[in-house]
């Protein structure tokens, strides 16, 4: 069996090897994004890097930027100048899905500004299209969940609130997720837009059209793909 681990950071090493000085960067969240992180910490402490900002889609994020030594900001409205984050699947056209690790709706507020959005992964996570290996989270309000979560049963999506423990899991803003299990056939933009207008919505793990490349690591080497029309 490979080890998904060293494949991750090396995705991870590729993405990272993009910032330049000066850069406006946004930081993902969840495994493999934590690599991304930890590179960059390294090349500022080794003086590979100078004067980079981190714009962090998680509390975790924002203090493991902060440990290695970046710089973190708020999100405001300036661009971005390169997003690095891991997604849980990509397909051909380098659409995803996200938020198995709970950030979703930071990490699209902060990568829908990025003039570049760089994804890392490991192979694991290639499908011909989304919701065949990963449900789709989405996040929801607490107040009346059990009502949104009938509204999107109504929809058509099997899937269950995200309950790790004795409680539901709450996101850095607050909310539940739930994870929707998709029906074969679907697409993702059309249901994208449905989940959207459903009241108690607040966002989807769908990011659609956002990623400019992807670093995908096998045990052969880190293969460099472009989204495919």
């Amino acid at each position: 069996m490979p080890d998904l681990e060293a494949l991750k950071r090396q995705a991870a090493v590729r993405a990272a090897a993009l910032v330049t000085d000066g850069m406006r960067v946004g930081l993902g969240t969840g495994s493999t994004a934590k690599y991304a992180i930890e590179e960059l910490g390294r090349r500022l402490a080794d003086g590979e890097l100078k004067g980079i900002v981190g714009v962090a889609t998680s509390e975790a994020s924002d203090a493991l930027a902060r440990q290695v030594g970046i710089q973190v900001e708020p999100l405001d409205p300036r661009p971005l100048d390169l997003a690095i984050d891991g997604a849980d699947e990509i397909d051909p056209g380098l659409n995803l899905i996200k938020g198995l690790g709970g950030a979703l709706l930071r990490e699209k507020l902060t990568e829908v500004q990025a003039r570049q959005l760089v994804i890392i992964a490991d192979h694991t996570k290639l499908v011909t299209q989304l919701g065949e290996k990963a449900p789709l989270p989405v996040e929801i309000a607490r107040f009346g969940f059990l009502s949104t979560i009938e509204r999107l049963r109504a929809l058509g999506l099997g899937g269950r609130l995200r309950q790790p423990g004795a409680q539901p899991y709450l996101t850095d803003n607050g909310n539940y997720i739930f994870d929707a299990a998709i029906p074969a056939g679907t697409q993702p933009a059309t249901l994208e837009r449905t989940l959207k207008g459903t009241l108690g919505v607040i966002d989807t793990g769908f990011f659609l059209g956002m990623a400019t490349r992807a670093f995908v690591a096998a045990p052969d080497g880190v293969q460099e793909l472009s989204p495919q029309t």
